[in-house]
């Protein structure tokens, strides 16, 4: 980064930081967290504030924010944290990823696999261990503990609503920051706290046009399809900024049984417009076993799209890799795109079909911002550093 630009992004802070910072990167996070701090580190590093050298901004530049934590566990299985170094006054970015199966712990002589209830005890093992001696913590939890749990449709838990109000309410977080949740409206259940959810779109645009050298974006060549109902405010907010056309299926669902916690699809039904000849981008919040999305390219296939490409802001795979990797040797599907803010295993870096969105950019400026206690609105609206980004490339004219 050069120093332009690092002048240019602390300009707007006029306020004092709100407290010393400092990142705490849980289990699983440790590499999304270095990136974050080596940008911090380097932005203030060649800022020119002239009152970086007062005592109020004691600590302001430092070569790293990270938090000396450990998680260890016992034979049983229990764990506890233990943070190495003073955190009093500070202001505490807690960063987890609560689906890195990658990170594992020995239980009676077993290798154990964390599990997202793991890594959220972990969460609140940090935070007890800080022990209200911090001036404000943040957790920043890309993809939402138990958000696919957050309506009630039976005698059913609501696992998303209590795990917010447990964080906020019994153990004193500030703002927790989330990406893509696949129900914003659970923030509702901590209305007097500081809920923010974030959208990747343009980090997936971005790495969309870099990837894809001959795509053209207009009506006549791209088209935003949604896989089901519920994504279509994402898809909605695509097609807007790209200026195309937006699609959706309908998924059919047998209401009678229940399998694997949901209610079987029996089939997708198109609608929108004619996709024939056209690319697509299929738009979801998560790839969980793939089924559901692979099926949705195959009928966009079988109404003769061009090409498809997935945006997915969390990659799961939970049923593996080896269903995409027919999909994209059968020519069903072009490209997938999923961010970095989550597990990715070896396998699926690998894969010649797969392309990671960086996030770690995006999340400095807005722990940055939050540090220095200013608005983050502008960072959180994308659409005019899309346009920007879309007439730089010279998709639209600047008129536009």
């Amino acid at each position: 980064m050069t120093a332009a630009s690092a002048n240019s992004r602390s300009s707007n802070f006029t306020t004092i930081p709100f407290g010393k910072l400092g990142i705490i990167a849980l289990p699983g996070c440790e590499e999304l967290g270095e990136k974050i701090d080596r940008f911090i580190s380097n932005w203030r590093d060649e800022s020119e504030n002239e009152h970086k050298s007062s005592i109020i901004f004691d600590g302001y530049h430092k070569d790293s924010y990270l938090i000396d934590v450990s998680c260890p566990r016992f034979g049983t299985g229990e764990g506890k944290a233990v943070i190495n170094q003073s955190v009093r006054g500070y202001d505490i970015f807690v960063l987890v990823d609560v689906f890195n199966y990658g990170v594992t712990y020995e239980m009676y002589g077993q290798k154990v696999p964390m599990s997202p209830d793991d890594h959220f005890a972990n969460l609140k093992r940090v935070i007890g261990a800080i022990g209200g001696k911090a001036h404000r913590i943040t957790v920043v939890m890309p993809m939402l503990y138990e958000g696919r749990q957050h309506k009630r449709s039976a005698r059913e838990s609501l696992d998303c609503a209590l795990a917010l109000q447990e964080l906020c309410s019994l153990m004193d977080v500030d703002n927790v920051i989330t990406f893509d949740a696949h129900d914003p409206r659970v923030q509702n259940a901590i209305p007097l706290k500081g809920f923010e959810n974030v959208s990747p779109v343009y980090q997936m645009i971005k790495a969309f046009i870099n990837n894809v050298d001959d795509i053209k974006i207009d009506k006549e060549n791209l088209m935003i399809v949604s896989p089901d109902e519920g994504g279509m405010g994402r898809g909605i907010y695509y097609a807007t900024v790209l200026g195309v056309e937006l699609g959706m299926f309908y998924k059919q669902r047998d209401y009678s049984r229940i399998v694997n916690g949901r209610n079987p699809i029996l089939a997708h039904q198109f609608l929108g417009d004619n996709v024939k000849g056209k690319d697509v981008i299929v738009v979801d919040d998560m790839i969980s076993s793939g089924e559901s999305m692979i099926e949705v390219a195959s009928k966009l296939k079988d109404l003769g799209a061009k090409r498809i490409f997935i945006f997915s802001c969390f990659g799961l795979f939970c049923n593996g890799l080896e269903p995409f990797d027919k999909a994209y040797k059968s020519g069903q599907i072009e490209r997938v795109f999923t961010t970095n803010m989550i597990y990715r295993t070896p396998e699926l870096l690998e894969r010649e079909w797969f392309t990671e969105v960086d996030m770690s950019k995006y999340i400095a400026y807005i722990i940055d911002a939050l540090n220095h206690d200013t608005s983050v609105s502008k960072l959180l609206d994308s659409s005019d550093r899309i346009k920007r980004l879309l007439e730089n490339r010279g998709f639209i004219s600047a008129d536009n």
